[in-house]
């Protein structure tokens, strides 16, 4: 009786606190959509519309926050390896709006990026949807849809989470959609423009 006890009082605790973690969940905030994966702990894919062609407010002391109800990526993730905390939705389109520009920093919103990857050609990237929404003024949406691509073969991290072994950005604007595909890697194109796939 003094075993049987403590064995049911944990078998409670550990049923209870053992949550599933699910393939596939899909999160509408106010400037972005994500399909988030908990297995791999990184978005699936990401769509948003461009909101801002200018950055008007500082992302200085600004860092990502986790989400009490999913279950992502964090910091420790992210610690001593070549992995940038990659903005899917970024931060330099929803710069009208200091709140509008911290919601940016949601874990939701956030991928193993390699660092060389992350800081030139994705950068250039994004500067050029700026860009083709600068070109519309306002007329039309431009709108960005990234898909973020996983395998058998993706490893995953001894922190959780599993790196990305690329991602597919399509950027429509008026009459003009552009494809592009980055494998996860350090690039090894000059310019992001090698790397448009239409």
């Amino acid at each position: 009786m003094k075993i049987l006890i403590p064995i049911s009082i944990f078998l409670l605790f550990f049923s209870g606190t053992a949550k599933q973690k699910r393939k596939d969940v899909f999160i509408k905030t106010q400037i972005f959509a994500v399909h988030y994966s908990e297995v791999y702990e990184q978005p699936l894919s990401v769509e948003y519309d461009v909101l801002c062609t200018e950055s008007t407010f500082s992302r200085k002391g600004l860092d990502f926050f986790t989400c009490d109800s999913i279950n992502t990526s964090d910091n420790a993730d992210y610690a001593d390896n070549e992995y940038d905390k990659g903005h899917m939705a970024p931060a330099a389109d929803f710069s009208c709006d200091k709140a509008m520009l911290k919601s940016t920093f949601s874990y939701l919103n956030c991928a193993l990026q390699q660092q060389d990857l992350n800081r030139v050609q994705w950068r250039l990237l994004e500067n050029r949807e700026r860009e083709l929404a600068k070109v519309q003024n306002g007329n039309v949406k431009t709108t960005v849809k990234i898909i973020v691509h996983f395998s058998e073969k993706s490893k995953k991290l001894s922190t959780g989470a599993t790196i990305p072994d690329g991602f597919t950005k399509t950027i429509k604007s008026g009459g003009t959609v552009e494809t592009y595909y980055f494998p996860n890697i350090k690039p090894t194109k000059k310019s992001f423009t090698e790397y448009k796939s239409n």
